[in-house]
């Protein structure tokens, strides 16, 4: 419990000090009132003009929107995701009115049914139309509203990428509507669920009863997890299902772990190189991102095919590398590296002079490039 407190402590005091937060009141004719959000822009927002973010709808947003956003600006600082906007609806006053379902149908009706048409014609549209958004979207709710949120799940052409579900007040038809969506999806989908054992009776049968049925449904376009928490109250879990469910929906985003590595590189049957690209046109595909292939990743990719000995996938590598770090060493160093290993010392021996000009990095330093230099001339008398 402590270290949950230190940590969030921790990334509030992260959200409040670098990251952007606005406050507006938005006018919306399908509600036929004004509704409060809260708009969280990312770090360097306003000094990236070109780039592009997904965006996170969190209802409940009164009190859900700053564990939301918290964790969003401290997992992007350390690139496990890429950078987000964060929106929050307010609904402290309307939290019923917004939320309510039909008895005979568990459909939105009346006020539920304009909320709906709010969030999906009005709230989303004008995010993507004031600030720079990706295609990704990422829907967020608790108790009544996580049951809310799979009504945009229902829709023929889902408008959320990803649901963050926390101990769902589900109303009784979604046990049959949900799973047989699932098993329709076309796009890809991220769906979390997750209650706790402190929930009350009802959310604990009718969460367990769904997630029976969920996981069951072999459907490759769904990405589903689903958590049963020990000790958190349904008022903390929120602060545990957060960072989860974001870590799990960008798992593909995140640098190559010890396990990916050793798991799945080492044990390819094809190049290196190709996954690596594989994984990073990945990235592009689900998020609407494009981001740099990290140091950390070329050095896994590198590691592997010395660990496997086959060398001549450097040669992909070392054009990669010119594209994202052509003034250091890393592409000369790479391609030297083919050229030694598949019988052309001497082609090698020029490709490191050549890159000697260009900055050390990754712990490629100039001196380890002479020394390669060297040991080729010592061995073929060049």
């Amino acid at each position: 419990m402590k270290k949950n407190l230190l940590f969030s402590l921790i990334v509030l005091a992260s959200v409040v000090s670098h990251s952007q937060v606005i406050y507006k009141k938005l006018e919306s004719l399908k509600l036929d009132q004004t509704r409060e959000i809260k708009i969280q822009l990312p770090r360097g927002y306003e000094n990236n003009p070109e780039k592009k973010y997904p965006i996170f709808i969190v209802l409940d947003g009164d009190y859900m929107f700053e564990v939301v956003a918290a964790n969003v600006d401290y997992l992007s600082y350390w690139q496990d995701m890429p950078d987000a906007i964060v929106v929050g609806v307010n609904q402290v006053d309307t939290r019923f009115e917004d939320s309510m379902y039909g008895q005979q149908n568990s459909l939105p009706i009346d006020s539920s049914a304009s909320f709906f048409e709010f969030i999906g014609i009005e709230l989303v549209p004008y995010i993507e139309k004031t600030y720079r958004t990706t295609g990704f979207r990422v829907l967020v709710g608790h108790g009544s509203t996580a049951n809310y949120i799979n009504y945009f799940l229902l829709k023929p052409l889902p408008l959320f990428s990803g649901y963050i579900v926390s101990s769902p007040e589900l109303a009784p038809n979604m046990l049959d509507y949900i799973p047989e969506r699932f098993q329709k999806l076309e796009d890809k989908t991220f769906y979390y669920l997750a209650n706790t054992k402190k929930d009350s009776k009802s959310v604990l049968e009718m969460t367990s009863a769904l997630n029976q049925d969920l996981v069951s449904i072999d459907n490759p376009n769904i990405e589903y997890t689903y958590k049963l928490y020990e000790g958190a109250s349904h008022y903390s879990l929120p602060t545990r299902v957060i960072p989860e469910a974001i870590e799990q929906f960008f798992k593909i985003y995140q640098p190559i772990s010890k396990e990916e590595y050793q798991n799945v590189i080492l044990k390819l049957e094809y190049s290196p190189v190709t996954y690596l690209q594989e994984k990073y046109g990945a990235i592009n595909d689900f998020y609407g991102v494009e981001k740099p292939v990290i140091i950390n990743d070329f050095k896994a990719i590198a590691a592997a095919i010395e660990k496997n000995e086959g060398f001549e996938y450097y040669e992909e590598l070392s054009k990669i590398a010119n594209k994202y770090y052509p003034d250091s060493l890393l592409s000369g160093y790479y391609l030297g590296r083919f050229y030694e290993e598949t019988g052309k010392a001497k082609k090698a021996m020029h490709t490191y002079q050549e890159a000697f000009a260009k900055e050390e990095i990754a712990g490629i330093t100039k001196d380890y490039i002479l020394e390669l230099v060297d040991a080729i001339k010592d061995d073929f008398g060049y």
